[in-house]
């Protein structure tokens, strides 16, 4: 079933959307992006990363414990298409940033299935091995963008806003916004799969009469 969404991008970046709307729109995204892809999508929305220091994200930095990662370095893309091994944007860059519990599953999954295999192997790259290019990932966000209904000058970038009020507090605090997050999730989809039992109730009683 296709998810349409109608949001305007000035409002989404004002923060003018509701929690509940910004949870659903990121979800949605995430999961049309594809398995490869997806915690990009959810380490944007819920946790603010930046692309570039998604790029530079390795193993070591992923807590599964606590559920997190840590952001010590960024690797913005060159003109020529090649990652750049830097520093984060500022000193307070270099943060821990913790996550909603539902995104246990999906930060043990992707390093199984995905992250590069080395012992401290990058955790995004290409279904080559080869680290994430922005030209190739771009392909695969404007296709999951048109998926959910989002217009095209929404930017992945913009998810950020979904989780920017706590990027750079204190551990205790990302906690319990990571905790309210998770719960709205939770509930978003337990709607959402509600919905769809009830259209298929509604569609097999439609074929009895």
């Amino acid at each position: 079933m296709r998810c349409i969404v109608r949001v305007r991008p000035r409002q989404w970046r004002g923060t003018g959307l509701p929690p509940a709307s910004v949870t659903e729109i990121s979800t949605a995204l995430a999961e049309a992006t594809g398995p490869r892809w997806r915690l990009m999508v959810y380490l944007a929305a819920f946790g603010s990363a930046r692309p570039e220091e998604q790029a530079a994200l390795r193993r070591l930095d992923v807590d599964t414990v606590d559920v997190g990662v840590w952001i010590r370095s960024a690797q913005p893309e060159s003109a020529t298409e090649r990652r750049v091994p830097g520093d984060t944007k500022s000193d307070v860059g270099r943060r821990f940033l913790a996550l909603p519990e539902f995104m246990r599953k999906a930060l043990v999954r992707h390093l199984v299935w995905y992250a590069e295999k080395k012992p401290n192997g990058l955790l995004f790259v290409g279904e080559k091995g080869a680290p994430f290019r922005r030209s190739t990932f771009g392909r695969k966000w404007r296709k999951a963008r048109a998926k959910v209904g989002l217009p095209d000058d929404f930017r992945f970038y913009d998810l950020r806003h979904t989780g920017h009020g706590h990027q750079h507090s204190d551990r205790e605090w990302q906690g319990e916004v990571a905790a309210g997050l998770d719960r709205m999730v939770r509930r978003a989809r337990a709607e959402a799969k509600a919905g769809e039992v009830r259209e298929r109730s509604g569609t097999d009683l439609a074929r009895d009469n």
